[in-house]
């Protein structure tokens, strides 16, 4: 390693939350793939995504775990003051889940559909959860909402939970549904508090979730530490991929106290493809919880970040339409990421868009973002 490659900090400050997602995050540190590179990852546990932001806007974290949209909400001065911010790369794909709580599965809601019918047949105030108004699970809420002909906006009152107090909440009857990252899905199960009405990947096969962001500050000033950092998280998600061992042995470290304070038995069976409802099915998923597939889980293309934008625009978060591809190309930093890519041996795709079918059969691929965000029947409204 010469001097112009050197990072220019050796300690990295890297926040997270208590999510299975996290995994790479973690394991790059505790498994030494950072010192590869020439850092040391210091972990974060953090207990909310605006803490996360607070601290990537203020410093006092270098790089986080993050939600894909609570970047761009701060990119675009969503509920907040506006700070200019970077995606690195992808963390993970899939892996993330809708629950609804038992006394609605007892009323006979246990999908999107039968969900819609009763909230139709019996009228009254419906509360759900997400974890942060312009992050992931706000976005997959509403979207498979919506997909079942109920608006969000109008016909549902959602609220904002951290995500390890999801469990807590439901059980004590604070929300009728919620939308979270594992392993707390499959904890509602295990209690017997909840059941899984739908996966998120059910929504948008291998769709883009949790991100390593930073500011741009951050970036400008520390590309080295940047592309380092990427490398040795690259490094950790491979490691993580490459046998069903591997992950049981990341389930065992991430039930630890100082991560996701949870037992083995909760997040290893979805982190395996094992899935199971709370109301007796049992299935093995091929769009579970993803950290590498080959890199492609990790390029940051710039049509999943638009896709997040669009949403937005969609709820009326944004009230116009941002030049999407622009502040998609200056926050995904593409060129950095193929070089740390290249450092770990990763192979990156040949274009920066990519097409996808989600679950009310909408084609997205970036190519036009503002007749996207229109073309939706349940929209915000002024």
């Amino acid at each position: 390693m010469n001097i112009t490659t050197r990072p220019e900090k050796d300690s990295v400050k890297v926040g997270f939350n208590p999510l299975t997602d996290c995994a790479s995050v973690v394991l790059a540190s505790l498994l030494g793939f950072d010192e590869k590179y020439g850092i040391k990852i210091v972990l974060r546990r953090e207990s909310s995504w605006a803490a996360v932001r607070d601290k990537l806007v203020n410093g006092e974290l270098d790089a986080a775990h993050v939600l894909y949209g609570l970047i761009y909400g701060a990119q675009l001065g969503i509920g907040g003051q506006q700070k200019d911010m970077a995606v690195l790369m992808g963390l993970n794909q899939n892996g993330q889940a809708i629950t609804l709580s038992k006394r609605l599965a007892e009323q006979g809601a246990t999908d999107g559909a039968s969900l819609a019918a009763l909230m139709k047949a019996e009228p009254r105030g419906y509360t759900f959860a997400q974890t942060f108004p312009t992050g992931t699970h706000a976005m997959w809420l509403y979207y498979w909402l919506a997909a079942h002909g109920v608006d969000p906006l109008r016909e549902a009152r959602v609220i904002t939970v951290p995500p390890s107090q999801m469990v807590a909440s439901m059980s004590e009857g604070q929300m009728d549904g919620f939308c979270v990252g594992e392993p707390w899905g499959q904890r509602a199960v295990a209690d017997g508090v909840g059941v899984t009405a739908a996966t998120t990947q059910q929504i948008w096969p291998d769709h883009p979730e949790k991100v390593l962001g930073a500011s741009a500050d951050f970036v400008r000033h520390h590309p080295n530490t940047c592309r380092a950092l990427v490398a040795a998280v690259l490094d950790a998600s491979r490691w993580i991929a490459a046998s069903p061992a591997n992950k049981l042995a990341a389930a065992e470290i991430l039930a630890a106290a100082a991560y996701l304070n949870t037992g083995r038995e909760v997040i290893a069976p979805r982190s395996l493809q094992h899935y199971q409802d709370g109301l007796g099915k049992e299935w093995d998923d091929a769009h579970c919880l993803k950290f590498y597939d080959g890199g492609a889980v990790n390029f940051p293309y710039l049509s999943d970040a638009m896709w997040f934008m669009t949403q937005q625009r969609r709820w009326g978060l944004l009230k116009t339409d941002p030049d999407y591809l622009t502040v998609a190309t200056r926050v995904n930093q593409v060129g950095l990421y193929r070089q740390a890519a290249e450092m770990s041996g990763t192979g990156v795709p040949a274009s920066m868009l990519r097409t996808s079918t989600l679950m009310d059969g909408m084609v997205w691929d970036g190519r036009d973002p503002v007749a996207y965000a229109a073309s939706f029947e349940i929209r915000y409204r002024p």
